[in-house]
């Protein structure tokens, strides 16, 4: 059996969520008025947020992890191997070219045998390096954003907490992204990229 992924590494927005609290207790909401925040806040640090999103069916996990190195990604990639794909014979992902996003990065992290394992499961394929947009995942890490990411969120639990709220109730619901661009569109947009037969 084989999936079919797409991994894309990080919210967009400088590529790292900022972990901030509030320095003055908001103004709860009462009839008529709404709830009042002071725009000053405290920073906390930052987060890297990885999504492994699945677009046949609709799946999607976002794991949670302090900082963005390669070795962060190497273990995303043992954890899609290993623990949700363990039946998969092979997994196609469709990322980004962030310069973490490689498979030197699982030699660099495990001993060469388990990056081996692990690699060998892998098919990559790289977005064009000004074709973000043509990444599901990014698209699905949008949506995060604006859902679920909107709201301070001080410690890096409560952004785990409410990551994973976010992404079990998408999965529940089976929420796919709605692709239209066809590879007409493609052979136009990106002509360079494609050859021209006369």
């Amino acid at each position: 059996m084989t999936s079919l992924l797409c991994l894309y590494g990080n919210v967009p927005f400088n590529m790292k969520r900022s972990i901030v609290s509030d320095v003055r207790r908001p103004i709860p909401a009462y009839p008529d008025r709404r709830a009042r925040y002071d725009y000053e806040y405290k920073r906390n640090g930052v987060a890297n947020l990885f999504m492994i999103f699945e677009p046949l069916k609709g799946q999607r996990q976002v794991k949670v992890t302090d900082r963005r190195t390669k070795k962060d990604f190497a273990e995303c990639m043992r954890e899609l191997v290993d623990v949700i794909y363990p039946d998969a014979e092979r997994i196609v992902l469709v990322m980004d070219n962030l310069n973490t996003h490689k498979k030197a990065s699982l030699y660099e992290a495990f001993a060469p045998s388990e990056a081996k394992r692990i690699a060998d499961n892998l098919e990559i394929h790289y977005t064009p390096k000004h074709g973000s947009w043509l990444n599901m995942a990014e698209i699905e890490m949008s949506v995060m954003s604006r859902q679920c990411l909107r709201e301070r969120m001080d410690n890096i639990q409560q952004l785990a907490k409410e990551t994973l709220l976010w992404q079990q109730h998408r999965n529940c619901k089976e929420v796919k992204v709605n692709w239209r661009f066809t590879t007409d569109d493609a052979r136009i947009k990106l002509k360079k990229l494609y050859p021209s037969i006369d």
